[in-house]
């Protein structure tokens, strides 16, 4: 391998077509290794046709062996012949039957996805979530015809109740003139009996009349307030704009005009990312700094350093959705045998295991024309495959268990920490050129002397006692050089006196 002179090293997002590129197969099928012939799986988590030989130079099926054949690929079983060691290289993908948001994108604080589109934390991680709609699309045409017809429904409604009250009111007037015809017949010359009389009807008919005009004002005032809470609801409803199911069903329920597009998950935050155009979102944060408003001011601060940030290193918000997922190499995520058969697996190969059996299940399920709210089920399982995946830690307390009840451990949680990959194995390296103990003051040396044992000082100046064994003529090459020095031969201690 080349190596480069380089002054730095930047990590920004893929695009799908570039995690294509790097990709030299598609794994479609959630086994490893064949339990029978203990040999990877044709188009497994393991696939020596994706990944690399496990032989050197050896195909899967044996027909090409030995490093003459190097560089053909087998017609056969169609692996490479070539050193295994690129199963420490080679990256797989897994095409998904449905786009799924990055974890680190959608989850935690600051929120990346909730600042780009401007949209509450919350609310995001719902529609991530499939417990929400979001708006994708508006028509301002049919928006206004559905106010205006939500305005003429209500006046209708009151019209048709005011007339019910007068035809009520109507209806008691009359049974009231009744009782006073029969009254009349009943005391004909009795006009003090009939004054008293008069006055009990009338007072129950004032009585009547009140209960009847206050039943009418309630169902009013109901209409009234629900036709209001309807106009809101319209109005309100705008490009990224979440809406629950009630909130949905409101509106179907009332035969408005469809004027608005909506979807969820992942899918729909993809739609909205691609419509996003981050200079003119700058532009509009920009002019939203000279608010007086300290906390718009602060708001459009920190969004404004997220979208600069995506211009100014050519990132297209929409590639925080993946649709590519990656596979690591085999020999990241190792499977060991042990003694009596069984074998040790590293926890990716289980969370990429799940991860392709929701996907296959769900593509089974998108063939066969599955209802939607199934569809949306699946899709939510495979988003928190992916999110385990990725990093299994980003949710205190749901994090994916193991049969043991202990968490995953997820491509995060390799990379962080103390024991992570770059502070355990890359930053932390175990060297034998320095050393550490407890200093203790000796009393025969000088102020600017160090004294250290023989052994140690032997191994702390190996290098230069190899090269002077050399240039003695003591051993031909380093190899040689290596053994000679192991013996610790006098000529040995002679040089390291020297250096």
């Amino acid at each position: 391998m080349k190596l480069k002179d380089f002054d730095a090293l930047k990590i920004t997002l893929a695009s799908p077509e570039e995690i294509l590129s790097w990709s030299h197969g598609e794994v479609k099928k959630a086994e490893t290794i064949n339990y029978r012939t203990q040999r990877a799986e044709v188009d497994g988590l393991m696939c020596e046709r994706i990944f690399g030989p496990t032989k050197n130079y050896e195909c899967y099926c044996g027909k090409y062996k030995k490093v003459r054949y190097k560089g053909i690929v087998c017609d056969k079983c169609g692996v490479e012949v070539i050193h295994k060691r690129v199963r420490r290289e080679r990256l797989g993908h897994i095409k998904l039957a449905a786009p799924v948001t990055h974890v680190w994108f959608a989850y935690g604080l600051p929120n990346k996805l909730a600042l780009i589109l401007g949209v509450p934390q919350k609310k995001l991680e719902s529609v991530i979530y499939f417990a929400r709609y979001i708006v994708v699309n508006v028509d301002d045409e049919l928006k206004k015809e559905a106010v205006d017809k939500v305005a003429n429904v209500r006046e209708s409604k009151l019209d048709v109740i005011n007339k019910d009250l007068e035809a009520e009111l109507k209806i008691l007037d009359d049974k009231v003139k009744e009782d006073f015809d029969k009254l009349k017949e009943k005391y004909k010359n009795k006009k003090e009996a009939y004054a008293l009389h008069e006055d009990q009807v009338n007072y129950k008919l004032r009585q009547q009349k009140a209960k009847v005009r206050e039943q009418f004002a309630r169902l009013e005032q109901e209409i009234v307030n629900e036709y209001k809470e309807l106009s809101e609801l319209v109005k309100r409803i705008e490009i990224k704009e979440t809406l629950s199911e009630e909130d949905h069903s409101k509106i179907l329920d009332n035969d408005l005009p469809q004027f608005y597009e909506i979807k969820m998950g992942a899918e729909a935050i993809q739609e909205l990312l691609e419509k996003t155009d981050l200079n003119e979102v700058a532009r509009e944060l920009r002019e939203d700094l000279t608010s007086k408003s300290k906390q718009k001011k602060a708001k459009a601060i920190q969004r404004l350093r997220i979208v600069e940030g995506m211009v100014r290193n050519n990132i297209k918000p929409e590639w925080t959705i993946i649709t590519n997922l990656p596979v690591i190499s085999p020999e990241l995520r190792p499977i060991i045998q042990l003694a009596g058969g069984r074998f040790a697996t590293s926890d990716l190969n289980d969370l990429y295991r799940r991860v392709i059996n929701r996907n296959n299940r769900l593509k089974r399920l998108i063939d066969l024309g599955a209802p939607q709210i199934i569809l949306r089920n699946e899709k939510r399982m495979m988003q928190e495959a992916v999110d385990a995946l990725i990093d299994n830690s980003h949710r205190t307390g749901r994090a994916v268990m193991n049969s043991r009840r202990q968490p995953y451990k997820s491509l995060a949680d390799m990379l962080r920490g103390k024991r992570g990959r770059f502070r355990q194995n890359l930053l932390g390296k175990r060297v034998d050129y320095s050393g550490r103990s407890v200093i203790v003051s000796g009393p025969d040396l000088k102020l600017n002397e160090c004294g250290i044992p023989n052994m140690v000082a032997l191994e702390l100046f190996k290098p230069f006692v190899i090269r002077e064994i050399i240039l003695r003529d003591l051993a031909p090459n380093i190899k040689a050089a290596k053994n000679f020095f192991e013996k610790k031969d006098p000529e040995v201690w002679d040089i390291l006196d020297e250096v």
